[in-house]
């Protein structure tokens, strides 16, 4: 796993099928209320329609009758979708 230095904090790149991934999680790590950062982006259904998109086009065992139920919830003041929830339910 390569690492890239921003702002004196090391971000992980891991690399999959000759394309490269930045570690969120890293990037947010080290400022306060970080990770509620992500919590907030992955209640955006746009971020939700971004990533059923990136996942039917890289990922052959996409749940697509799974990923409408998430996507019908996305937006509604109710709705929570944790990182460790969505590869539960992509899995």
């Amino acid at each position: 796993m390569a690492k890239i230095n921003v702002l004196d904090k090391e971000i992980a790149i891991y690399s999959y099928n000759d394309d490269d991934y930045i570690s969120l999680t890293d990037m947010v790590k080290n400022i306060e209320n970080g990770l509620s950062l992500i919590e907030k982006w992955l209640r955006n259904k746009n971020t939700i329609e971004f990533m059923g998109i990136w996942e039917e086009m890289y990922n052959p065992d996409f749940k697509s009758t799974e990923f409408e139920g998430i996507k019908n919830q996305a937006g509604l003041n109710r709705f929570v979708l944790s990182v460790k929830q969505w590869v539960e339910k992509e899995e």
